[in-house]
């Protein structure tokens, strides 16, 4: 009896992890895909968000789903940048990424553009964990502040310090660049 209510709860569970793949694997996606320079990355990030999910006691006990998922592939990225940061894995470029030609964008804008977006990435890694989700759930994900707030657990009004916090270390970053 013992094995069948196991096998049950086996079974929905695989089911339930089955049905957040199917959900959130295109979203994840594109997430992934707006934030890496690496596009190959993907694959592996989303099989890294589905393992922590798979790792849960109870997945399907999650409340505010999208909020928990998108904060979750937040921290795989911040947990990729950390193991990039200590292989120097940015001093090395894809062969593929090299060739420019065909471009519709000026060489030098396409290396400025990248530049501001290795700065930026940097500017919200020296930010605080909390500080770092609030600022791209609302500002990257386009989320509004109060189910930001809802979604970290905080009220609106310290989610919003968070915000401006971050926002005034992220534009003082980019004022620095913009004025070498």
């Amino acid at each position: 009896m013992a094995h069948s209510r196991e096998k049950d709860d086996f079974d929905r569970r695989q089911e339930l992890l089955g049905a957040l793949a199917r959900t959130y694997a295109r979203p994840l996606t594109r997430f992934f895909s707006r934030r890496v320079p690496v596009q190959a990355d993907v694959p592996d990030l989303l099989q890294e968000v589905f393992l922590r999910l798979s790792r849960l006691s109870d997945p399907g006990a999650i409340e505010h789903r999208d909020s928990f998922i998108f904060v979750t592939a937040a921290n795989v990225l911040r947990d990729q940048a950390r193991r990039d940061s200590v292989r120097q894995a940015g001093k090395h470029d894809p062969i593929e990424d090299c060739d420019l030609e065909g471009s519709d964008f000026a060489p030098d804008r396409v290396l400025e553009s990248k530049q501001a977006a290795r700065l930026l990435r940097a500017a919200l890694l020296e930010l605080p964990e909390r500080t770092r989700d609030i600022f791209v759930l609302r500002v990257l994900e386009g989320m509004k502040m109060v189910d930001v707030a809802r979604a970290i657990g905080i009220s609106t009004r310290a989610a919003e310090k968070h915000q401006a916090r971050a926002l005034v270390h992220v534009a003082a970053a980019l004022r620095d660049w913009r004025d070498d």
